[in-house]
């Protein structure tokens, strides 16, 4: 099981509404004592409406914002996870498939507001569902609760979500399918889930603005500030492809870098991160263009595999680096300034790609 901060039910549930309060009534009836035939008198007696304070209503429309962007990215993600597994050499693992939380996978102020906006309770709820995966074809559905799998009740509570990783993950890896009891309006809904192939790549949300992405060489994070930028679902792809391509490779070992960005990525995935960590190059250091222009490479193959076009990558990565050049210090060419290399590499590629897909070969770097 992948576990990500996703959920779609924002999507289609308005935060004003979400944060309106509920009016608690109760009624009795008071009788005539004599017989009488006058109207019985209904009085309404109103309780005490729950507070919601400013601190909490912040933390609910932040939570509704940073749960959105996750899922647009596990969305985007999907077809590159699940396409290139055979790219992904000892990060392909078989995965479930689907993300779960409950109340407790938050903390503070989000405890409430994951009660409140996402209707989450004691028990772990399947937030998301990766698109082309084993769960999405044997119809598990975001909603669902999660009762059982393979006849194992599954834990609630505190610290459900890392227990349930650890009896879903050897599962998943040691069977072909998994036989999983689920709630769904109050009706219990076996299903049997095949287990899906995909690169083993944690996908999050950084909640800062600033233009950047990460990849630790086990996880890839793009800024919020980066998905504004990029703006379309193809650019997004371009970048999600291009940090998968440093870990499949390797990169973050080759150049030391793997503790201080894994540093980064936790600061970053919380709801409220330390943005003094970002001042200046945060640490990391440029990365050479040889190790580069490889990722750029392996990536356009990824995207071109995942069913996006690659004749924009050029454009973005152009438009990327004028708007944000290396003297943007906690900016994304900061980090990548070899950019005529690259833009090179990105040419010749996308060309090769073409040629290939002409001429029907298969999409191999």
């Amino acid at each position: 099981m992948v576990r990500q901060h996703t959920s779609t039910k924002l999507a289609s549930l308005s935060l004003v509404a979400a944060a309106s309060l509920l009016t608690a009534c109760t009624t009795y009836t008071v009788r005539p004592t004599d017989g009488a035939s006058e109207p019985a008198v209904v009085r309404t007696i109103n309780q005490d409406q729950p507070v919601v304070t400013a601190k909490m209503a912040a933390a609910r429309e932040e939570l509704g914002q940073m749960v959105a962007l996750q899922d647009r990215l596990y969305r985007i993600a999907a077809p590159l996870l699940i396409n290139n597994a055979d790219l992904c050499r000892s990060q392909a693992r078989n995965l479930l498939g689907f993300t779960a939380k409950n109340r407790y996978s938050y903390s503070g102020e989000y405890v409430d507001a994951a009660t409140a906006v996402l209707n989450y309770g004691d028990r772990l709820e399947v937030a998301s569902v990766l698109a082309g995966s084993g769960a999405a074809k044997a119809g598990l559905k975001q909603g669902d609760i999660l009762l059982a799998a393979e006849g194992k009740e599954l834990p609630r509570g505190a610290n459900a979500e890392t227990q349930a990783a650890g009896i879903l993950g050897p599962l998943a890896s040691s069977n072909k399918t998994l036989n999983l009891m689920v709630e769904r309006k109050n009706v219990n809904v076996p299903l049997k889930v095949p287990v899906t192939r995909a690169c083993a790549f944690k996908i999050d949300i950084g909640n800062v603005d600033n233009i950047n992405a990460y990849a630790d060489g086990q996880r890839v994070l793009i800024t919020r500030g980066m998905v504004n930028f990029a703006q379309t679902d193809e650019a997004i792809a371009y970048v999600l492809a291009k940090d998968m391509a440093h870990n499949i490779l390797g990169h973050a070992a080759t150049t030391r870098s793997a503790y201080t960005v894994a540093s980064i990525i936790d600061n970053l995935v919380t709801i409220r991160p330390d943005t003094s960590m970002l001042i200046g190059s945060a640490g990391v250091k440029p990365m050479p263009q040889e190790l580069d222009g490889a990722a750029d490479r392996l990536s356009l193959y990824m995207v071109a595999r995942a069913g996006y076009s690659t004749a924009g990558a050029r454009a973005f990565w152009q438009r990327l680096t004028t708007q944000y050049p290396a003297t943007v210090l906690n900016g994304y060419t900061a980090n990548h300034p070899s950019v005529n290399y690259r833009l090179s590499v990105i040419d010749k590629t996308v060309a090769e790609i073409r040629s290939k897909q002409s001429s029907n070969k298969p999409l191999v770097p």
